[in-house]
């Protein structure tokens, strides 16, 4: 356990004392609830008559005692509202113990209680609660921080330090009611869309997490082992391969929300566990896809903020479609000079050596283009940019373009610098997938680990025959971000990944 504070000792003190007097600091029965601190707050002033018979439990996040009255400040699921005590009302003739033991001595900040009571107006104008009963719900062993904002609006001992906040989230959701907001969004952006494609009748499944073959993208996998069947198996990296097989099976449109693991790096903008969702649609192709993915973010934005207009850091992103779209070797030629067609792998090694663009030998012409693309392009890409028909290398799942030699048929979707979307023709031709599929095993030889692996299932399921297709990925987290304003993935996560911390001295 760890080394308890003097306030976390008193705190355990006040316990045994309430136990030894009969009051349960844990009780097991429910408390009715009837309304909310924000009900009240909207509505009382326009209906008094609505609010004399309230029930409300929630926090104790601050306490005023007065002589024998006493203001309170309660928080609830949806914000805080003033509580007015006064020991006659509440305490039964001339026992006054429930105000000068329980209220006075025993509860602390970070308590809950219910109260019962009417809503009415203080001189100062403060829509509260006239408290008639009062009662313990559970107790807080752990001090909140304190957070005091002065008479000019200044906050002090801010719960601020990010480590501190993304470590202990339950904290910061507590004493930070911006950060809840975020999370209220978040919800909100994944059933606006969620919405948007039931509406045109695409179906929402699920594919398994834990795959024998991590396929349907370029990334490092978390490996793990099935007991039963002695077989290792890994945490899905995409679920592209499992998606394509339900419309290889019949569905005309299918899309699923879910976890993907990447056994990478973290930084700012990635955790090894984020949320992605995938869809697939028959019949289609990436240009129309390009279309629907306008819509559907021109959409979400003005649903869920109000406007297609977002602000991040010093940048407006606009959500109003239609977004430009630049060519990958255009894009590459507008930023850097360098023509990109036309050249040899050599030829752009030697360029990356140049330029100081980082790469090593196991790197291929794909992730060559792709590191000078990073390097030049990516921070430039800061309004919505399609960037369209990249180098068939980088992309083994894609169709090859219908016009473009060496090219294929794939946009990335760029805002604020970061890729937030990734969309293909599909591959539906089975003979060129399987020598897409080789090409990636010779660049595993060369040491590159993030090749993919030949499923010869999926492979299998192909040969069946899959109609034209378009297949679009959304990463939700970065979504999340850019809608609420934010510029570390840590904060529109509950719980990101974080280091292990240095064991505390005083543990036992």
């Amino acid at each position: 356990m760890h080394h308890l504070s003097e306030q976390e000792l008193i705190r355990r003190q006040t316990l045994e004392e309430m136990r030894a007097s009969g009051l349960n600091p844990f009780p097991a029965e429910a408390f009715k609830v009837n309304t909310n601190s924000k009900l009240i707050k909207e509505g009382f002033e326009q209906n008094p008559e609505a609010f004399q018979d309230l029930s409300l439990a929630g926090r104790v996040m601050m306490k005023r005692i007065m002589g024998k009255a006493s203001f309170a400040e309660l928080q609830d699921g949806h914000g805080k509202i003033q509580i007015y005590i006064n020991r006659d009302l509440i305490c039964p003739d001339e026992d006054k113990e429930l105000y000068n033991t329980v209220f006075k001595k025993w509860i602390d900040l970070g308590d809950f209680v219910g109260v019962k009571g009417y809503a009415f107006k203080t001189q100062t104008g403060e829509t509260s609660i006239h408290v008639s009963e009062l009662k313990f719900l559970s107790k807080s062993l752990h001090p909140l921080p304190v957070v005091k904002t002065d008479a000019d609006g200044k906050v002090h001992d801010a719960f601020s330090d990010p480590e501190l906040r993304y470590r202990r989230k339950h904290v910061d959701l507590l004493v930070n009611a911006q950060v809840k907001e975020i999370f209220i969004k978040r919800t909100n952006i994944i059933h606006t869309m969620r919405t948007y494609f039931n509406s045109n009748g695409w179906m929402e499944v699920e594919t398994p997490v834990l795959q024998s073959i991590h396929g349907g993208a370029a990334a490092r996998p978390f490996k793990t082992h099935h007991n039963a069947l002695d077989i290792p198996l890994f945490l899905r990296i995409a679920n592209e391969l499992y998606l394509k097989r339900l419309i290889i099976g019949g569905f005309d449109g299918v899309y699923e929300f879910g976890k993907m693991f990447r056994n990478e790096g973290m930084d700012r903008t990635h955790n090894p566990e984020f949320t992605s969702m995938e869809i697939y649609i028959a019949f289609k192709d990436y240009l129309w896809m390009m279309e629907m993915v306008e819509d559907l973010l021109e959409h979400v934005s003005k649903t869920v903020s109000g406007s297609s207009i977002v602000k991040i850091g010093n940048n407006e992103i606009n959500f109003t479609k239609p977004y430009k779209r630049l060519s990958m070797y255009e894009a590459i030629e507008l930023y850097s000079g360098i023509q990109v067609d036309g050249k040899t792998e050599s030829e752009l090694r030697e360029l990356c050596k140049q330029h100081h663009v980082k790469q090593d030998e196991s790197y291929g012409f794909g992730k060559l283009v792709d590191a000078l693309f990073g390097h030049f392009v990516e921070s430039h890409l800061i309004q919505p940019t399609y960037i369209t028909d990249y180098p068939i290398e980088m992309t083994p799942l894609a169709k090859k373009h219908r016009s473009k030699e060496g090219l294929v048929e794939r946009f990335e979707l760029f805002v604020n610098g970061k890729e937030i979307a990734n969309a293909y023709s599909e591959l539906n031709d089975p003979i060129d997938q399987r020598s897409r599929f080789e090409e990636q095993l010779k660049l595993a030889e060369r040491g590159d680990d993030e090749a993919m692996a030949l499923d010869e299932e999926f492979l299998e399921a192909l040969e069946y025959g899959m109609p034209p297709t378009s297949g679009l990925g959304i990463g939700i987290d970065r979504l999340t971000m850019l809608l609420t304003g934010q510029e570390a993935i840590q904060e529109v996560l509950f719980f990101p990944q974080m280091k292990p911390q240095a064991k505390d001295h005083h543990s036992a």
